[in-house]
């Protein structure tokens, strides 16, 4: 049966109301089924919660942290740290680098700043297999955030500890006693990420430029369950990584030097889904652990940070 949405059904202003109810006499007229329904509601925030209703998560210590800048590691090359993870191949095969788009057997195209390393090279990630030049790895290498990581352009295999961009705010979590809707089973988690308008460092896009902050402080919400809090866990690793916001354009605004976030995606509508930013969303706990697992963020990350 198609619905007819009634705005303002309750209120003072009988244009909307009869603009439906004419409506559903030429569809009655036509002999077809008529439903009027109220539009849908946006429910961005939960009700009001007090500070003596707001708990603590367990097995999560702490309610705040605040952003950790972790640079690259001093003193090695980046021909250094790519030995880590390559092995050189004396007869390349007859294929093209994906980097370069030149073929392997012959001299890397890349033409910007030359690295010390001979143009003719070809290395081999350990890991996952794929063939590259290395005068086109490490000027990859040198084009990004040089943190003595790298990921394979092909694969996207991360070799070593991914670290991001993110500039310096803060991070609260906390369970609040209202359920999401599809979880109605237990609690809510809520985030709040709070970043300030600053100037731009070495690692970001214009350095010595400042940036924005729109937004700010943003809510987000996870089920309070076992699955939720897992995921928790591992946002808490990706902003020690500082890889949940990044500076760049904002792709709803088009404003350039603002704070964006940084592909692993968040529920900011509390109780509707209006936006596709809400729940019920059987899929999202799912999706979210697979984002976070191509930034190199898995349960293995956990034993590798403290809470």
């Amino acid at each position: 049966v198609p619905t007819v949405p009634v705005k303002n059904l309750t209120g003072s202003s009988p244009i909307n109301p009869a603009l439906a109810g004419i409506t559903g006499i030429l569809m009655s007229a036509a002999g077809l089924p008529v439903c009027l329904t109220r539009p849908p509601k946006l429910v961005l925030h939960p009700p009001p919660v007090s500070k003596s209703e707001i708990q603590s998560i367990p097995g999560i210590s702490h309610t705040c942290r605040k952003t950790t800048k972790k640079q690259a590691k001093k003193g090695k090359t980046p021909e250094e740290v790519l030995k880590k993870y390559l092995q050189k191949v004396r007869h390349p095969v007859d294929e093209d680098c994906t980097i370069c788009m030149e073929r392997l057997s012959a001299p890397s195209g890349y033409k910007g700043p030359q690295p010390a390393v001979k143009p003719n090279l070809v290395g081999k990630l350990v890991k996952c297999g794929h063939v590259f030049h290395l005068h086109c790895l490490v000027a990859m290498y040198n084009n990004g955030n040089k943190d003595g990581s790298l990921q394979c352009p092909t694969c996207k295999t991360i070799y070593g500890v991914k670290t991001g961009t993110q500039p310096p705010g803060k991070m609260e979590y906390h369970i609040i006693p209202h359920a999401l809707p599809g979880h109605a089973d237990c609690k809510t988690i809520r985030i709040i990420y709070n970043i300030p308008p600053g100037v731009q460092g070495p690692e970001h896009p214009n350095p010595g430029k400042s940036f924005t902050a729109r937004g700010f402080p943003r809510h987000c919400y996870l089920p309070d369950s076992e699955k939720g809090r897992k995921v928790l866990k591992l946002l808490l690793v990706a902003w020690d990584r500082r890889l949940i916001f990044a500076i760049g354009t904002s792709s709803t605004t088009g404003e350039s030097d603002t704070v964006i976030w940084n592909e692993i995606h968040h529920k900011t509508e509390f109780g509707s889904n209006l936006t596709g930013h809400g729940y019920p969303d059987i899929n999202y706990l799912d999706n979210v652990l697979a984002e976070l697992a191509a930034q190199g963020i898995t349960e293995e990350s956990l034993a590798q940070e403290k809470d």
